[in-house]
């Protein structure tokens, strides 16, 4: 059996995330510990502590996500044939298949999350989700949208099918909600987010990233990572690193990224981290494949 690794993006934080395994697991405690010192702040009690108002703002909640994934794959003493991750799970994937550190890895997903909700506050945007659509549907939906309205809104995350993630300039966003219910949607509705996650509203956090991309030591995997922008495997610190600043400005797709895993031989998904978003999403994309995770 070929074994994918998945790791969750934002959305699967909780306030108490990590606390059991801290009190339980040496392993876990060394790197919640030494990320409290790498990043100087106490991101531990803000995952195990709350208050939850804090936990949700995008600088915490990326590394704390971040912390709970890697932290609970170095547990594991797996070995994958194949890793990927969604949005920011990118980054925890990164590290599992040993072509970024832990402490790299941790640095750049604080100034990442930093980033990007600045670039919400400097380009205000929301996003939506749309279900029960074809993708070209959604797409369609998106273009009469902005067209109308003179402002961006794009299909920004392929989560699987009949379910994707709309994202863009607030008004535009709620034009396409407007239009994908009259065109017979199952569920369209805005998402309480603090930017236009994965398009072209994310200009600064891109600008911001570039340099530190850059800097980033990245060395080649030992499996392929298959990558949020193009849904493709790659082993190329080079292309790592593109698609890794790539990503913010263009859609995850994840339906795609499972099909093409699936088809390269996965026959068995294990999702590491907060939540269990991702094995939802494997059982609705793939057929007669083994799904478990550990939280």
């Amino acid at each position: 059996m070929s074994k994918a690794y998945l790791f969750p993006g934002q959305g699967s934080q909780f306030v108490g995330m990590g606390e059991d395994h801290y009190s339980s697991n040496t392993k876990f405690a060394g790197l919640a510990d030494s990320a409290n010192e790498v990043l100087g702040i106490d991101l531990k009690s803000i995952m195990f502590e709350g208050p939850e108002e804090k936990l949700k703002q995008t600088e915490y909640t990326q590394p704390a996500i971040f912390l709970h994934s890697v932290g609970l794959y170095k547990t594991l003493d797996a070995t994958p044939d194949m890793v990927a991750g969604h949005s920011l799970g990118e980054f925890s994937a990164l590290v599992a298949c040993e072509a970024v550190s832990f402490e790299d890895a941790l640095r750049i997903v604080r100034k990442r999350g930093q980033l990007m909700q600045h670039a919400g506050e400097e380009n205000p945007g929301t996003m939506a989700a749309v279900i029960g659509m074809e993708d070209e549907a959604v797409e369609a939906v998106c273009e009469e949208a902005s067209e109308e309205l003179g402002k961006e809104v794009i299909a920004a995350n392929y989560n699987c099918p009949g379910q994707l993630v709309i994202s863009g300039g607030v008004d535009a966003v709620e034009r396409a909600v407007e239009l994908a219910k009259e065109k017979g949607c199952r569920l369209a509705k805005v998402l309480p987010v603090s930017g236009a996650f994965h398009s072209s509203l994310m200009q600064p956090a891109y600008d911001g990233l570039e340099q530190e991309l850059e800097e980033l030591e990245v060395t080649a995997p030992i499996c392929p990572i298959y990558s949020n922008y193009t849904a493709r495997p790659t082993t190329d610190p080079e292309d790592i690193r593109s698609n890794l600043l790539n990503q913010l400005l263009n859609p995850v797709r994840w339906t795609q990224t499972l099909e093409n895993m699936h088809e390269d031989g996965a026959d068995q998904f294990i999702e590491v981290g907060p939540g269990k978003v991702l094995q939802g999403l494997v059982k609705r994309t793939l057929m007669d494949v083994s799904i478990e995770g550990y939280q």
